[in-house]
């Protein structure tokens, strides 16, 4: 396993990223714990959740089955960087009670406690904003995080779905009032996604912040999805089939697909090595349902792409080039 600094701190992380989403809706929680069994056999140490995670009804599931994993001893908690997020409404039965989501300070406090039981843990190493909240001021969400930090109960602050200049603002609202500030940015990003390229990515590397890319396979799209409809007569479903029926979206993958084949890699393996060459990537989050799937994810931290493959790559799927050339002079 390889490891890296997650931004400008002093903690070290593999540089893949195990993700639970999977845990609970599609995945056993027998399955789930074989699954980080594996990855912290392999020394991955880096493991993202959400308190949603588990969705529906369900909500605070995968949290839950994370707890009962930690809660089987073997040091498992003191070896995991744990990182979870907030903001999505933890309300059930269809009920969305006011003061229930989003980042006001009363909602972070009440979300942080209910996490922690879930989790079974007494801290959380990275506490993630989900999404931002245009009606908070960053200044209360600042005060918020600094009292959790000086308890105990979470070590660093990082962000999810942040837009560039939201990124600037946290973080120079953090600088003036002494707090530490974002360490870490969740951002949509791989090979067919490369706007975050443009802005967010500069800037979370000016303010010293480690991207993590969530969807590093487009949502399947990436991993060989042509392929498998052709030799195994599976169709693709969800948002492989919708981008799938846009015929230059076909005809980008099945270049890809082909390209790779020429080189005899694997195409989902590839699209996770090509994020690990991005300047600024800690590491992408995969999401593996089975324990074959997240052997499969390792195996890309062992590819070496020549740059011949690399230029191939970025003329199959050309990223928007930087701000503001790229949409000024």
């Amino acid at each position: 396993m390889k490891y890296t600094q997650l931004g400008r701190t002093g903690l070290k992380v593999s540089r893949l990223v195990l993700g639970t989403m999977n845990f609970g809706p599609q995945t056993t929680e027998a399955d789930s714990h074989t699954i980080m069994d594996a990855a912290l056999g392999a020394g991955l140490n880096f493991f993202d959740t959400a308190n949603v995670y588990g969705w529906g009804e369900n909500k605070g599931r995968t949290e839950a089955i994370i707890g009962s994993w930690f809660a089987k001893g073997g040091d498992r908690r003191d070896k995991v960087v744990l990182a979870t997020k907030v903001y999505g409404n933890m309300g059930v039965d269809g009920e969305v009670w006011p003061n229930h989501d989003k980042l006001s300070a009363l909602n972070i406090r009440r979300a942080v406690d209910a996490s922690l039981k879930r989790l079974r843990t007494d801290y959380i190493d990275l506490y993630q904003f989900h999404h931002i909240d245009r009606s908070t001021p960053v200044e209360e969400i600042w005060q918020a995080i600094d009292v959790l930090i000086s308890q105990g109960k979470i070590l660093y602050a990082g962000s999810s779905n942040f837009p560039g200049w939201k990124i600037a603002q946290t973080n120079e609202t953090a600088r003036r009032l002494g707090s530490f500030g974002l360490v870490s940015e969740q951002c949509l990003y791989n090979l067919a996604e490369r706007r975050a390229e443009m802005e967010v990515i500069p800037a979370a590397r000016e303010y010293g912040l480690g991207v993590i890319p969530w969807s590093p396979l487009h949502g399947g799209l990436l991993g060989g999805v042509i392929k498998k409809e052709t030799e195994g007569g599976r169709r693709s479903a969800g948002r492989s089939a919708d981008a799938l029926a846009d015929t230059s979206v076909r005809e980008k993958i099945q270049a890809y697909e082909d390209l790779l084949d020429k080189h005899g890699l694997a195409p989902g393996e590839v699209a996770l090595a090509w994020l690990l060459t991005r300047p600024g990537v800690t590491g992408p989050i995969v999401g593996p349902r089975t324990a074959d799937q997240l052997a499969s994810a390792l195996r890309a931290l062992e590819l070496e792409l020549p740059d011949e493959l690399l230029k191939e790559l970025d003329t199959i799927f050309p990223g928007p080039g930087p701000s503001p050339e790229a949409f000024a002079w």
